[in-house]
């Protein structure tokens, strides 16, 4: 894969990404059992993958395996919170704030791999809290909304410290390599949890599953984790930043969610913050 091709992946794997969200809200289902349910039929995929194929699933040293363990207990969060916003407020504000993540992003690699942390950065993370803060419509976890975007918050989190982990990892291993630890890791660290509860999935959502752990989970996440092999962390941040322009229009065509002014006006401040600092990253 080169540049060019690597590009492409990231932004088929984003749009991938962005069908979950519209997708969780057509859920009887809590956010939990979906997230098992995607990471559950995914983990089986990625498995038969790398089986069918031979690829060496061996793990070179104990502390790569506790990271791929971290990262798929990290992995379970975000999905976790990231559909749990969509149920609990839009899509809009869901995607609007899981496009924060390449902020975060932007401040731990340096803390990681020992980057020098630049004075833009701080001005960008200022922008962007005011892009979430025109978003919420009343400071109180009593309103959906203001819940939603709290909820979105830590998913985006959970989201840029996975990028990060995975920047090293995929220079380890292939990449559904990396994704067949991560996401068993996160549905056997869900299956606990999710089989104390009784949830009875309908037939139409069984399918729903199998789409969200084959296409949006399996596919997506290892070619996006495969592009970090060609692309830095930071401009795959820039491209999923898209992901909230996708899940809206997805919301709009196939929901009939219409997002508010102020979520159309977070959004423009938060994506635009974004992609403008980490340009000039990528052009230093």
């Amino acid at each position: 894969m080169n540049k060019k091709q690597a590009l492409i992946s990231v932004n088929l794997a984003v749009f991938l990404f962005a069908t979950a969200a519209p997708i969780a809200k057509g859920f009887q289902l809590p956010s939990i059992g979906i997230t098992f349910g995607r990471v559950f039929f995914s983990s089986i995929t990625l498995l038969l993958f790398c089986l069918m194929t031979r690829q060496d699933i061996r793990v070179k040293k104990k502390s790569h395996l506790a990271l791929l363990l971290v990262c798929g207990l990290v992995l379970a969060l975000h999905w976790w919170t990231f559909l749990g916003s969509a149920q609990i407020s839009t899509v809009a504000i869901s995607t609007i704030t899981f496009s924060t993540f390449p902020l975060f992003v932007t401040f731990l690699e340096p803390f990681v791999f020992h980057e020098r942390l630049c004075k833009e950065n701080v001005i960008t993370a200022i922008i962007v809290l005011i892009g979430v803060f025109i978003t919420i419509p009343e400071f109180t976890l009593a309103n959906q909304m203001s819940r939603g975007i709290l909820v979105g918050m830590i998913s985006s989190l959970a989201y840029a410290v996975l990028t990060v982990l995975n920047r090293f990892l995929s220079g380890q291993y292939q990449s559904t390599v990396v994704s067949l630890y991560e996401q068993g890791t996160a549905a056997i660290s869900l299956a606990p949890i999710v089989l104390t509860m009784s949830l009875r999935p309908t037939g139409r959502e069984l399918g729903l599953l199998l789409f969200l752990g084959i296409a949006t989970t399996a596919l997506a996440h290892t070619i996006f984790i495969n592009s970090l092999k060609h692309i830095s962390a930071g401009l795959a941040g820039i491209i999923a930043s898209m992901e909230s322009v996708y899940g809206i229009i997805i919301a709009l065509a196939v929901l009939g969610e219409v997002p508010s002014a102020r979520e159309i006006i977070g959004a423009v401040i938060i994506i635009g913050a974004v992609v403008f600092a980490q340009t000039r990253k990528q052009a230093k």
